[in-house]
């Protein structure tokens, strides 16, 4: 799994960590948040202050990571 994420309520609520080219980056903040049909979209800060776009695809259960 690329995306680690806290799920209190339903599946994907809150990214906490991805893998990114082999290294575990965490998760500072969440920058914002929407939805699409059948998706979830996070644009996330990690610590080192990388942006990036996850994705997560709730008909196929993959996430996708973009850098940004």
């Amino acid at each position: 799994m690329n995306v680690e994420c806290r799920s209190e309520t339903a599946y994907a609520e809150k990214p906490v960590a991805l893998v990114w080219e082999g290294e575990r980056l965490e998760v500072a903040g969440i920058l914002s948040r929407w939805r699409a049909p059948g998706q979830i979209h996070f644009r996330v800060r990690v610590t080192d202050g990388r942006l990036f776009e996850l994705t997560y695809d709730e008909a196929t259960d993959e996430w996708h990571i973009q850098f940004l």
